[in-house]
């Protein structure tokens, strides 16, 4: 039977309303807990998905490139090759939609609304790691490894990594044009990308980056982009082939020689020059490269493979600045959208380090207990204007009893990072938690009962010392302090009763 191209395109556009009526039903709807709005924002992506899909397939049908969309326009009209009237038309065709409806007797119609309305009810499947918690945490063991391994990596912990990661312009130049470096990027913008496209899959991350290409694009046309600038072309050649060997540093021959015959000629292979010679040949043929652009050289200085006046190095060469540049700005507009993310992650890191195992696992169950009653269906949305704190029963507190214990009153501690703590209990109990415990530590003093109440850091040191001093004045001195008994039961300290002896009294 031939297709009825007519019908899959009314078909479609009803698919389209009915998904666009379905997404603006889902939206409507506000989510119970942050894990029923991530299922939301699936959901809706996927509807959208499946819009642009059938929108495709539209324009494929409009397009008409085999006029099969005509010919059955003008079939309906009567109009056929073969000069039948109308009616043989008409019949014709019932005739083929009875055998279609017999050959497919499954085919019937069904209801769309309640079809479609268990869509609005799915928990599409997203994959979250263990430690990604959701979308609330961010999981970069692996590439912190990879950082901590690599040569232009430093031996830090994962929670300082979490800090420097995104900071790319603090790695030297030199290592920046490596392949380990290249592919270290690579890796760390894949990651990101993956995980926002999970995290908030609304978002159109194609216009994001398209605004950051044209943006770089004007950057490095005029050179200045950060940790790049002046590397783009200058006097006419790379002056990013510096990240092998930086001629600043060298104002002469001899001092070149230092670098050793390997070093220069890995130099003079990436500007394509010929690696031949001895030391001293090659530190010449590479020290002419720092006044003298390379298409100016002699073409006897470039190696067979390489273009004459080797702009084919110099094209390559800039070519993989520039795309390490613009990952590196793509992967910085990344770290500013996923900027409260990269802090909670940090914060679950320190969190965690101040915990026992039995902690976590009991944080862990109490999280998945209140992601359960947070997704409960039946829960309605609470009336609470004034903002009060939640009491056991997931009701706001009185507010005789807000009131009661100065819930309103903010308390904040230099020592927690300049943590609020609302209410004379909180405030308290911090001091034993692990927010402060772990401030204390990072200062190099006990938390012990002499600290209480002190938020400081300048007073927490000021005691510290005070207490170490006193210490110092009132230690055990066995001289002094160390008792001794005679025969007749008298008691002397040592000193004493050393003297009397010697005297012979005792």
């Amino acid at each position: 039977m031939s297709s009825t191209l007519l019908e899959v395109t009314r078909s479609g556009h009803e698919e389209i309303e009915r998904m666009e009526r379905l997404i603006v039903k889902d939206l409507q709807r506000e989510p119970a807990s942050n894990r029923e709005r991530l299922f939301q924002s699936h959901r809706v992506r996927n509807m959208i998905d499946s819009i642009m899909s059938t929108t495709e397939k539209l324009i494929e049908i409009y397009d008409d490139k085999d006029n099969a969309r005509k010919d059955e326009i003008a079939a309906l009209g009567g109009q056929t090759a073969s000069g039948t009237n109308v009616f043989s038309a008409f019949y014709d065709r019932l005739k083929e939609i009875r055998e279609y409806h017999r050959r497919h007797p499954s085919a019937r119609v069904v209801d769309a609304g309640e079809e479609h309305e268990e869509l609005l009810k799915q928990e599409p499947h997203v994959e979250f790691s263990g430690e990604e918690s959701f979308g609330r945490y961010l999981d970069l063991h692996e590439l912190y490894n990879e950082y901590v391994n690599s040569k232009f990596g430093e031996p830090i912990e994962y929670s300082a990594y979490l800090d420097l990661f995104s900071q790319l312009q603090k790695i030297p130049h030199s290592h920046k044009l490596t392949r380990q470096y290249r592919e270290y990027l690579e890796h760390l913008l894949e990651y990101l990308v993956y995980f926002f496209q999970r995290k908030e899959p609304l978002q159109d991350l194609d216009r994001v980056f398209s605004k950051v290409e044209t943006e770089f694009e004007e950057l490095w046309a005029e050179g200045n982009i950060q940790g790049w600038e002046n590397k783009s072309q200058e006097n006419g050649h790379v002056s990013a082939l510096d990240s092998v060997i930086d001629l600043d540093y060298y104002s002469s021959v001899e001092e070149l020689l230092e670098v050793g015959p390997e070093k220069l000629k890995e130099a003079l292979a990436a500007l394509g020059l010929k690696t031949g010679g001895t030391v001293q040949q090659r530190a010449e043929r590479f020290f002419l490269t720092k006044h003298t652009p390379l298409e100016q050289l002699d073409r006897k200085q470039f190696a067979k493979r390489s273009n004459q006046n080797g702009n084919a190095a110099s094209s390559q060469q800039i070519d993989s600045s520039k795309e390490i540049a613009l990952m590196e700005a793509k992967m910085k507009r990344l770290c500013e959208l996923l900027n409260e993310t990269i802090l909670q992650t940090k914060e679950n890191v320190e969190k965690k380090q101040a915990l026992t195992y039995e902690e976590m696992e009991a944080e862990r169950e109490e999280e998945e207990v209140q992601a359960d009653t947070e997704s409960d269906e039946d829960e309605q949305q609470i009336y609470n204007p004034l903002k009060l704190p939640m009491g056991w029963d997931g009701k706001p507190i009185p507010y005789w009893l807000y009131k009661l214990h100065g819930l309103g009153q903010e308390f904040k501690c230099e020592i927690c990072g300049n943590h609020s703590y609302w209410g004379r209990r909180a405030f308290e109990r911090h001091f034993k938690e692990w927010r402060h415990q772990h401030g204390m530590r990072c200062l190099g003093i006990p938390n012990t009962k002499n600290f209480n109440e002190i938020t400081s850091i300048k007073e927490a040191r000021y005691l510290w010392e005070r207490i170490q001093e006193r210490q110092g004045v009132i230690k055990w001195r066995p001289d002094l302090e160390e008792e001794y008994e005679d025969k007749e039961g008298n008691i002397y300290n040592k000193k004493t009763f050393t003297d009397l002896q010697r005297q012979g009294l005792i």
